[in-house]
């Protein structure tokens, strides 16, 4: 199973969208599947619920701090090319989504878990989610080459 794979099966084993797609990849830069579980566990549903940023996009944003992100602070080339390769990731994001806002993405509100519960019985993240865990995933396979 490839890493895009890997991505949509950890999704599709209930794991939101930030773990699922740091879950796939951390492991390949050192980073032990459970510790990316519980270090990404908060920032689905746009940070916990709140709508923010969606979960994709952190989980990947963590991924592209591992391979490229600086270890000491005078690494000026690391943070630049961190910083490039973010962009290009929140560009090609926004392209494929229309945002990285995560409700606006999924078109509802998911701060309550009565929201939550409507969301999850319309069906919402299998429809939207799953495919937005792929979308990123894809998206990192291009860039982290």
């Amino acid at each position: 199973m490839n890493r895009i794979e890997q991505a949509v099966s950890c999704f599709d084993q209930d794991f939101p969208c930030s773990q699922s797609i740091l879950a796939a990849y951390g492991p390949d830069f050192g980073l032990d599947r459970d510790i990316a579980l519980r270090l990404s566990d908060g920032f689905h549903g746009g940070m916990i619920g709140m709508g923010n940023t969606c979960g994709a996009v952190t989980g990947a944003i963590m991924v592209i701090g591992l391979k490229y992100g600086r270890t000491a602070a005078s690494d000026i080339e690391a943070k630049m090319r961190t910083i490039e390769v973010t962009r290009e990731f929140i560009k090609q994001f926004e392209s494929r989504n229309d945002s990285i806002i995560c409700k606006d993405i999924i078109s509802c509100d998911i701060d309550t878990p009565e929201k939550v519960a409507a969301a999850r019985d319309q069906g919402i993240f299998n429809m939207i989610c799953r495919y937005v865990v792929q979308d990123a995933a894809e998206i990192l396979e291009e860039l982290l080459q």
